[in-house]
């Protein structure tokens, strides 16, 4: 039955894109392809009517449900139908507001699926984002992993744009079977959209009632671009870490791509709104700063953010507090794992330590090894007791990193110390009804 809806989903879609022809950007990797389609869609649609993936819709099935601009049916026949009549109405009628331009993600977790989808929806535009080792059980190594998502830019005609990032050696590797016009970007020298001089930095508010810093200004990443002898300075508000430099590179890419102005994509990406839960910066209770990473965590990834954190200055007897959940589903390395992140605390320069969890037991115990005080380490298997236990530690001028793998809900604990918990909805991942009554 998935099958015949499979197929039944492409012949609509590819008989939509027939009659309407809107320019289309596919977009895949390994990391860094939500943010990279946001940013795409913050630089475009400043200028494009321009659709995006509804959702996480990035398979066989979402792609086409994207392409047609309606949400899946599941299990309800009747919205099946409803689909289905949209259809319709669009092929037996010209809808005047029908997306210019589609971006749409392209995801891949068997060989065959980028071939399938590149077919399906021909993009005129490929972005190749990074590889990592993901999937790796259909993949079977690195190099399926490559093999398998380079097709989004090696299969582009001469007449298309290939968009890729060249920090990430394998994808570097693979210039040369690229037929199309590239744009590469990255803050290498073979960059031909290169970033430069990334720092952490605050624009002052018109307006403010308090001293505070974190309060007092809007924060997020400042960075240079560099294209065809042209610079203009970036500032991607509320986003921390290179990862959403990167994203931001990969828009401007793809707006230079459509002949747009380097300093009209610049102010485009003022708007950037990076994936919730991904080193997000929220204002924080007792005039603190936030930084909400708890989409997701692996021991990569928690150091990366660590280190992220490590040369940022906070004032004098303000601390940088790290809250750090249990890493899940890493098997033998567990152990070894949770240990290491309690050494990279301290290396890291931070002045206090909350663990939330069973496994996370480890990160707090090697933390004190490593020479963080007693006093400066807690340790919780409950998260909610965590929370209000970290409400009551900040103070004004506090910088806090919140992480943790998806099960421990780390999420909850921001909700405690944000200073607008009513934008929850807006700012924090997991906010739906599935998930607020897990």
């Amino acid at each position: 039955m998935k099958l015949l809806l499979q197929n039944i989903l492409r012949y609509f879609a590819q008989k939509i894109l027939i009659k309407y022809k809107p320019e289309i950007i596919g977009i895949t990797g390994s990391v860094g392809k939500s943010s990279a389609k946001e940013a795409i869609y913050a630089v475009l649609s400043s200028r494009f009517n321009v659709r995006q993936n509804i959702k996480s819709y990035n398979n066989e099935i979402g792609t086409p449900l994207t392409i047609i601009g309606t949400e899946t049916g599941g299990r309800s026949l009747i919205k099946w139908i409803l689909v289905f009549i949209k259809v319709i109405r669009l092929l037996l009628f010209k809808d005047k507001f029908y997306p210019e331009i589609l971006i749409l993600e392209m995801g891949a977790d068997r060989i065959g699926d980028i071939e399938y989808l590149v077919k399906l929806a021909p993009p005129n535009i490929g972005v190749f984002t990074a590889v990592s080792e993901t999937h790796l059980h259909a993949f079977g190594d690195m190099k399926g992993v490559l093999k398998e998502k380079e097709r989004i830019v090696t299969s582009l005609p001469k007449d298309a744009s290939a968009v890729i990032n060249v920090d990430d050696e394998n994808i570097l590797s693979i210039g040369s079977k690229i037929k199309a016009r590239v744009f590469s970007y990255g803050f290498g020298e073979q960059a031909n959209i290169k970033a430069s001089e990334l720092i952490f930095a605050g624009l002052e508010k018109d307006f403010c009632e308090t001293n505070y810093d974190w309060d007092c200004k809007v924060w997020g990443m400042n960075f240079k671009v560099s294209f065809g002898g042209s610079s203009v300075p970036v500032f991607l508000p509320k986003c921390f870490g290179r990862q959403h430099a990167y994203a931001a590179l990969a828009g401007i890419a793809v707006g230079l791509a459509c002949k747009m102005n380097l300093v009209d994509i610049a102010e485009a990406l003022k708007n950037f709104n990076p994936p919730k839960g991904r080193m997000n910066l929220i204002p924080g209770i007792k005039y603190t700063l936030i930084i909400d990473d708890t989409y997701n965590s692996s021991p990569i990834a928690v150091k990366a953010a660590l280190e992220a954190i490590k040369d940022i200055s906070v004032a004098a007897g303000k601390k940088k507090i790290a809250v750090l959940g249990d890493m899940l589903e890493l098997g033998e390395r567990s152990a070894a794992a949770h240990r290491e992140i309690g050494f990279n605390v301290v290396e890291c320069g931070f002045d206090y330590l909350v663990a939330v969890g069973q496994e996370a037991k480890l990160i707090a115990d090697s933390a004190i090894e490593a020479g963080l005080s007693n006093d400066k380490v807690e340790f919780f298997t409950d998260r909610d007791k965590a929370g209000l236990f970290v409400q009551d530690l900040i103070q004004p001028g506090d910088l806090i990193l919140v992480k943790g793998s998806q099960g421990i809900r780390m999420e909850k604990i921001v909700l405690e110390i944000m200073a607008e918990p009513e934008k929850a909805g807006k700012l924090l991942v997991r906010q739906t009804g599935e998930w607020l009554n897990k």
